[in-house]
């Protein structure tokens, strides 16, 4: 069967689709992934085809920083400025899409439901972040607030979806009428008469499914795509692993900050405060020093599963995908989130104690990033916990769970309700 894979957004938006795809493949399925460009190698990797999209996501963060970073900005500016990309993804989705038997999505690109109600075929949601299933034990994950009480957290997802979803609303029932011949959309939480399937990458021992969820709201596990085969770490990083105990790795992966020769100033203060060497990841949000000590060492890239193993703790942002590769390590985390749904992940972590508190980057000091850093990498406590769950999701298999329910449906498909 010919399945269409879709997704937005940087590496960590990308991968775990690589992963899941791989695993489709091997199921003897032929599998198309969407994404922005500049994802060759890692497709690729998957064995996959790729269909490149023209949305350059990086580019708008670059606009927005440089008009006070997306946080300073307004968000009908905001809005303004994405608008044209996502009427462009809109459209070159649904071309890509041409020949596909079932899509599997994440609702960023916006196309995804829409277009398997066009093409009348098989559709699944897939993220890694549980935003579509609304439940008493948790708010939405798209708020900074860690609980408002079982009746609130349940009544709280839906207004952030709608409030998300609103602005899009008329460009996209516009790309219905003119491109699909659909009328508006109704309810995208129903297609083709079945509850819309939610598969959301995230292992069951990070967070227990709720038991108030709708049968169609899966936890399958973890999507891991592991390093291309080959690949070498550069001698210098070899030596530095070598000549001392494990580093903390800090990174904040594609994050975008006004000011990095600030915050990285900030971070080597701290680091050295806390007495901990480092691998300081350099990544698409800008970290840079002009001399670093000889206890830090400036990574370009490595491949999480590689690298973590060898770290005594990983300190970053809490995207969905670093924090998986973490935990899946073994290793205590320390979350410094920026946005969305990262606090989130933040006090989970906390709450299965392989973690301290989120430390929100901007409430950021010396002081504070400093005993932080040195709870997440000294604490015996945190390190036992970490080790286990690490031990736990390692013996999960997150790509073939999801894969057995994709195939389950499609075995039935059309003639079962789910």
């Amino acid at each position: 069967m010919n399945i269409f894979i879709l997704t937005l957004g940087s590496r960590g938006d990308v991968q775990p689709y690589v992963a899941l795809g791989k695993g489709l493949a091997a199921a003897g399925h032929t599998v198309t992934l969407a994404a922005g460009t500049g994802f060759d190698d890692l497709v690729a990797q998957g064995g996959l085809r790729y269909a490149p999209i023209d949305a350059d996501i990086f580019q708008l963060l670059d606009a927005a920083r440089a008009q006070g970073s997306t946080g300073g900005m307004s968000r009908l500016s905001l809005i303004k400025m994405v608008m044209p990309m996502m009427r462009r993804v809109l459209e070159q989705s649904w071309e890509a899409a041409q020949g596909a038997q079932a899509i599997i999505f994440h609702p960023k690109p916006l196309a995804g439901y829409h277009i398997a109600e066009g093409l009348g075929i098989p559709g699944f949601m897939a993220l890694p972040v549980p935003l579509y299933s609304p439940t008493r034990c948790f708010p939405s994950p798209a708020l900074p607030v860690k609980d408002l009480g079982g009746f609130l957290n349940r009544l709280s997802h839906g207004p952030v979806l709608a409030a998300a979803s609103a602005p899009y609303r008329r460009m996209v029932n516009d790309f219905r009428r003119q491109v699909l011949g659909l009328p508006p959309v109704r309810d995208e939480m129903t297609l083709h008469g079945q509850p819309l399937l939610r598969l959301y990458a995230v292992s069951p021992h990070v967070l227990p499914p709720p038991p108030d969820w709708d049968p169609a709201s899966i936890l399958t596990g973890y999507w891991f795509l592991d390093a291309a085969p080959g690949w070498q770490p550069p001698d210098d990083l070899l030596a530095f692993l070598d000549a001392g105990p494990a580093p903390v790795y800090v990174g904040f992966g594609s994050m975008a900050v006004q000011d990095p020769v600030r915050t990285t100033r900030t971070v080597l203060q701290a680091l050295a405060r806390a007495g901990q060497r480092a691998v300081l990841a350099a990544g698409w949000g800008g970290l840079r020093a002009e001399d670093l000590p000889e206890s830090v060492y400036m990574l370009e890239s490595a491949p999480h599963d590689w690298l973590f193993p060898r770290m005594a703790a990983v300190v970053h942002h809490g995207g969905a995908g670093t924090l998986a590769a973490g935990l899946r390590a073994g290793k205590p985390t320390l979350v410094c989130p920026f946005l969305a749904d990262q606090t989130f992940w933040g006090w989970r972590a906390a709450g299965l104690k392989v973690g301290p508190e989120p430390l929100p980057y901007k409430r950021w000091t010396v002081e504070k990033l400093a005993e932080a850093i040195r709870l997440t990498a000294t604490d015996a406590g945190m390190r036992t916990r970490a080790a286990a769950l690490g031990e736990k999701i390692r013996s999960e298999d997150g790509v073939r769970r999801a894969v057995e329910i994709i195939q389950g449906v499609l075995d039935r498909w059309p003639y079962e309700r789910l």
